[in-house]
């Protein structure tokens, strides 16, 4: 059902670096690039069914030391800077442009930083035409001391790959894997229920991307911003954290959706997880939904003989 490809990238401070580009082709002019999230790679296969169902060849990039991507010597999803990814990202949209029309960008949390800031850097460029950003990650769902904490976090430690003593929760992935009660099965060593341990390195790599992006971004092309209307912090699995995204402040989401650029729909999905396609039946309708209506809006082909 899916091609496989790997893109050999160039090393980095660890060594050798690849990315997965997982593709599932109808023959269409139209494509979407799917980016994941942290702790994270591509497994939704009813998110690629939706698109093929439409028309719409369906690609998935496994990041760099992500999933499918991740070699025996590499520390999983430790990078510098979010622009270390955009090398795989530019090598996925070459290959994926040279037999496409259109290309929607479909990304999921940290994705979604690296996306906005991809897009922003390649704009004027007619490479991208349409993006959707599945509950982003815009900014830190933290108290706001601690947010300022992470600001001023401009030691040495913040280059090395000190492993912050944050502790673990496996709350989130309970919400999601069979085994604790959840609704999907996917393969708990490429995606742990409680994580990857967060490294100084990346702390600071993410914080210098939001801040670029609360400056202002000026991507060039429409934008569906996706995020939970349900907003919850817990400590311990209980029944509202089903219905509800504990791992971002959604509200944070939908106040820097309008940092992106111009054009901006930004939408709030009743009782969504994190990652919204994931979430109970009605919730995930309804986000399918929204996303056919705006591509339907933005991105449908038009008529022979009209202008786009």
């Amino acid at each position: 059902m899916y091609e496989i490809t790997v893109l050999q990238m160039p090393d980095d401070f660890e060594g050798e670096v690849v990315a997965t580009l997982v593709s599932r082709k109808t023959g269409s002019r139209r494509a979407v690039l799917y980016l994941h999230g942290f702790t994270d790679y591509f497994f939704q296969d009813h998110l690629a069914d939706h698109y093929v169902q439409r028309g719409i060849d369906f690609y998935a990039l496994d990041l760099r030391k992500y999933g499918r991507s991740l070699l025996p010597h590499q520390t999983r999803g430790l990078i510098r800077s979010v622009t270390d990814y955009f090398p795989e990202i530019d090598e996925a949209v070459r290959i994926v442009r040279q037999d496409h029309d259109e290309l929607t960008i479909n990304a999921h949390s940290t994705g979604g930083l690296v996306a906005s800031l991809w897009a922003d850097r390649v704009r004027g460029r007619g490479l991208v035409q349409g993006m959707v950003l599945n509950s982003p990650f815009f900014d830190l769902n933290v108290p706001a001391p601690l947010r300022l904490a992470a600001d001023l976090f401009k030691t040495p430690l913040s280059y090395t790959r000190w492993a912050l003593p944050l502790g673990v929760s496996t709350v989130y992935g309970q919400t999601l894997h069979r085994s604790a009660g959840g609704e999907w099965d996917y393969d708990l060593e490429l995606k742990p229920l409680g994580g990857f341990s967060v490294h100084a390195m990346w702390l600071a790599a993410i914080r210098r991307a939001q801040r670029r992006l609360h400056a202002g971004l000026a991507v060039d092309v429409p934008v569906l911003v996706l995020a939970s209307a349900n907003g919850l912090r817990v400590r311990d699995l209980v029944p509202e954290a089903r219905s509800a995204d504990i791992v971002l402040d959604p509200r944070h989401i939908a106040r820097w959706s309008t940092s992106l650029g111009p054009h901006v729909t930004c939408v709030r999905i009743p009782d969504g997880l994190h990652d919204l396609v994931l979430s109970a039946e009605p919730a995930r309708k309804q986000v399918f939904a929204e996303l056919d209506r705006w591509m339907d809006a933005y991105l449908a082909p038009q008529p022979a003989g009209q202008d786009g």
